[in-house]
């Protein structure tokens, strides 16, 4: 399992036009799953999503969490983070889990996401558009391997 973790003053997901999830300070979390990942790897990624201390305390110091900030997350699905443009320029997606066993990984990590914080989502394999303030930049990368 794969994540990566943005800072984010504000963030939105829409699909056909529609607000699907939202969060004002918080994080844009975009998720990827591969064959062998389990709840081991969905309860590690989601505590370390809402426990990274990526927001700044009163010194101006990454010291708090976004539990610590009283943020929200935004959640999404994102196949392409297993992407292997190694070879040739037209991406790969094998290492990417998809279809059914995939959505419902992403669907078990959000629950667990919502036992530390608000979390709202996208929807899994719809056409999204994301809109986002990103705060920093902040991104942080993170396997669960």
């Amino acid at each position: 399992m794969r994540v990566l973790v943005s800072r984010v003053k504000s963030a939105n997901v829409t699909v056909e036009g529609q607000t699907t999830g939202k969060c004002d300070t918080g994080i844009l979390v975009l998720s990827c799953f591969q064959e062998g990942d389990s709840i081991n790897e969905i309860e590690y990624l989601a505590k370390k999503c809402a426990n990274l201390r990526i927001f700044d305390d009163e010194n101006g110091i990454m010291n708090k969490s976004v539990i610590d900030a009283k943020g929200t997350i935004l959640s999404v699905s994102q196949f392409t983070l297993y992407a292997d443009a190694s070879k040739g320029n037209r991406p790969s997606y094998i290492k990417a889990l998809g279809g059914e066993a995939a959505k419902i990984l992403y669907e078990r990590f959000n629950e667990e996401l919502s036992k530390y914080v608000h979390t709202e989502t996208g929807v899994f394999g719809a056409d999204m558009q994301i809109t986002a303030q990103h705060d920093g930049p902040i991104n942080i990368i993170i396997d669960s391997k």
